[in-house]
């Protein structure tokens, strides 16, 4: 797969980029990425986990022999509007040029008016389903604990559109975010599964354009489309929810959907945020379970990062499923795993 030299954008010059930059602490990177081991799972982390490899994982073993079938992947995100957002939860519908999202603030967060922190939120889901509705309840706690409201990208998705124009609708948010007043400091790029991809290339396409949000924050990332080394990692046939048919299977849709895409009268070029790291990208955090594939994912980039000179600094959590962070507040591994995202983000907002 080849990778463009920056990612296409139909979009202006930065917004505010003659503004002054307020003087911010970063910690200082050695060249490696700091990796801390939590403890191994709860009774509650092993059940969900058990979840996932009983139903997540055959079905989309069955989904990734065909994936060009017309799946209902839309019906998930649909089919959770039916869960009741946490007490206290405000929300609101956020127009965006090709797309929407929703601002998001938990009980006793102080509303998004640019001057405190805030979250722009890229969701997972294989860039193909999930939305606001399956991540409302993880991302209230995210904003409760960060003491932060969080704007979640609806991002368009696979098949019908491509990664590419996905990226667009994030980079769009973020402009949101400039015209509402908030600076690059004050912004926390976050994401879970290929709402990581998102995060990390976002967090590129802005360094390009002299913009430096405060941090990168990642659960589960996946940060290559294309990685023949992750089917050889250890976890392929063990992880709780992904066969090993279904990276390819996704391989293959994104191309696809690529291929319809056409910028500058060409297919959209597949861009690989990994092939792209560069001194002075924003500090980052990545939160990843150590029985997943995307441990190799993870691993990965953070010594690039920190080769780089970025500040890295790898959790992993034994035996917990992809993106174990949903099943909050009924693992408690999930809880403390937000927790100590807020705890970040704050710190590099403060």
């Amino acid at each position: 797969m080849t990778a463009p030299s920056k990612i296409h954008g139909s979009h202006g010059s930065p917004i505010g980029a003659a503004r002054a930059r307020k003087t911010r602490r970063f910690p200082v990177s050695d060249g490696a990425p700091v990796e801390i081991v939590e403890d191994g799972p709860s009774v509650a982390g092993r059940l969900f986990a058990l979840g996932a490899a009983l139903t997540i994982r055959p079905t989309l073993a069955i989904g990734s022999l065909a994936p060009r079938m017309s799946w209902p992947w839309g019906v998930l995100d649909f089919a959770a509007r039916a869960l009741r957002p946490a007490p206290g939860t405000i929300r609101a519908t956020i127009k965006l040029p090709n797309t929407t999202a929703q601002l998001v603030r938990a009980a006793g967060v102080l509303p998004a008016d640019g001057k405190r922190s805030i979250v722009l939120y890229m969701h997972g889901g294989a860039f193909l389903t999930c939305g606001v509705n399956t991540h409302g309840r993880m991302v209230t706690a995210l904003s409760r604990f960060s003491d932060s409201p969080a704007l979640v990208v609806n991002y368009r998705m696979i098949p019908k559109h491509s990664v590419g124009q996905a990226l667009d609708d994030c980079y769009d948010a973020y402009q949101w975010l400039r015209l509402k007043g908030y600076e690059p400091e004050q912004i926390v790029l976050a994401g879970d599964s290929a709402g990581g991809y998102l995060s990390l290339a976002l967090a590129e396409r802005l360094h390009s354009e002299n913009e430096l949000p405060a941090a990168v924050v990642t659960m589960s990332p996946l940060f290559e489309i294309d990685n023949d080394s992750r089917t050889q990692h250890p976890n392929a046939h063990t992880d709780a929810m992904f066969p090993p048919r279904a990276f390819p299977a996704l391989v293959e849709l994104i191309e696809a959907a690529a291929e319809r895409h056409l910028v500058d009268g060409k297919p959209e070029a597949i861009y690989e945020p990994l092939d792209h790291i560069e001194p002075g990208l924003p500090r980052t955090l990545i939160h990843v379970s150590g029985s997943e594939v995307l441990l190799n994912d993870a691993r990965k980039a953070a010594h690039m990062l920190a080769a780089a000179g970025v500040p890295v600094e790898v959790r992993i959590w034994p035996g917990q499923m992809h993106v174990f962070q949903l099943g909050a507040p009924a693992v408690k591994e999930a809880t403390r795993s937000l927790k100590q995202i807020g705890d970040y983000i704050r710190e590099a907002t403060w």
